[in-house]
């Protein structure tokens, strides 16, 4: 099992915290335990659509960031889930170089893994690039297309860096997309994905809304059941 999942990708709107909305449903669903942590100051996706699960954490500060591993630490069988704002990966690489996080994960028999969730673009590829270049083979990756943001990814493809991404041990899944009216609904109404898939919620989904969501859910659900978390 993974005990913390990092879910990144640097850039602004390619869909990190879509993806941790997913991933934090997926662990509802299937009754494994999980904290969340949210570095967005502003407006954090986990704190508004699971705030039950969620506490927030300040990423320029170390002592904020260590209470990501002393949660990990204190249950094993408890999966911890931090969603990255934009643009906060150099302090999180200081963080952990100068504390010597990998080390210490290693020391304590935890697991981490870092989720590059990527557009079709140009810079998702060169954030992917930097990624690598910064921690090689020393990261467990997981690189998330979401195709919600762009379905082509030839330009990831024809870099090399997914391949290379590959070589070093990485998992390449899909995030599908999905009717764009139906994800502002269930935005606007901070509604969680499993209440939009609901019959009478306040949104007033209609009956094939509702079962668009249900389909992407399963389809992402499947994705997420080919990793280890």
């Amino acid at each position: 099992m993974s005990n913390i999942h990092f879910m990144g990708g640097e850039k602004g709107g390619v869909g990190k915290s879509l993806m941790a909305r997913v991933l934090a449903q997926y662990f509802i669903d299937h009754e494994i335990p999980f904290l969340g942590f949210d570095t967005d100051r502003s407006h954090g996706a986990l704190l508004r659509f699971y705030r039950d699960y969620t506490s927030p954490v300040v990423i320029d500060q170390y002592e904020s960031l260590d209470s990501i591993l002393e949660a990990a630490s204190s249950d094993y069988d408890q999966r911890v889930l931090v969603d990255l704002a934009a643009q906060t990966q150099s302090a999180l690489t200081r963080w952990m170089e100068e504390s010597d996080v990998l080390e210490v994960i290693q020391e304590l028999g935890l697991s981490l893994r870092y989720w590059h969730v990527m557009d079709s673009g140009q810079d998702s590829v060169d954030l992917l690039r930097k990624l690598l270049d910064r921690f090689e083979d020393r990261l467990s990756y997981i690189v998330v297309l979401n195709q919600i943001r762009g379905e082509d990814f030839r330009i990831l493809e024809q870099s090399g860096q997914k391949q290379r991404a590959l070589e070093m041990g990485a998992e390449v899944i899909q995030l599908k997309h999905l009717h764009e009216p139906v994800m502002i609904k269930i935005d606007r109404n901070s509604s969680s994905f499993w209440h939009a898939t609901q019959n009478g919620v306040e949104h007033e989904m209609g009956l094939m809304e509702r079962q668009r969501v249900k389909r992407w859910l399963k389809n992402s659900y499947q994705e997420i059941d080919r990793l280890t978390v």
